[in-house]
């Protein structure tokens, strides 16, 4: 396959994983709101909402890389690759799903494909010549780029 193909099926995979994810949210919220209103000496309501926010919170913090990093991987950000393996590793906690979609995550960034397609040399500094703590090198450096004067100035 060639690394556009991998690119395609990898953002695909972090959306489906959020997908999935989120569904899977909804289901243990909905489980949860069930079984505790259903008791009539139940939890007081603040307390369902509390525990809403805080599990569905959760829930959005192992969802959300995921989703950035599947549009990030669609259409072709620079920081796609930043993005993709903070959400593979927040997937990673989750799974059967979440370990295919990690594994797939890092083995297509760091492959030779991967590499090519997201480190574009183009963005990176220059090399230096010279380590710039030293002094050796830039006194050596000043030297090769003074030139004398041909003659003195005429001052007459």
């Amino acid at each position: 396959m060639t690394p556009e193909q991998h690119n395609k099926y990898l953002s695909w995979a972090h959306l489906g994983y959020a997908a999935i994810n989120g569904l899977l949210m909804l289901v243990v919220l909905g489980f949860m709101t069930a079984a505790m209103s259903l008791d009539p000496k139940g939890p007081p309501p603040a307390f369902i909402f509390f525990m809403w926010a805080f599990i569905g919170g959760m829930f959005a913090i192992m969802t959300l890389p995921s989703v950035v990093a599947g549009y990030a991987l669609r259409k072709r950000k620079r920081y796609a690759k930043i993005a993709s393996m903070i959400a593979g590793v927040t997937a990673s906690m989750q799974a059967p799903f979440g370990t295919a979609v990690c594994v797939y995550t890092f083995w297509f960034l760091f492959s030779e494909p991967g590499k090519a397609m997201y480190d574009n040399p183009q963005r990176m500094l220059p090399e230096q010549r010279y380590a710039p703590w030293t002094t050796a090198n830039k006194t050596a450096e000043r030297e090769k780029q003074y030139a004398p004067p041909s003659s003195p100035p005429d001052w007459r």
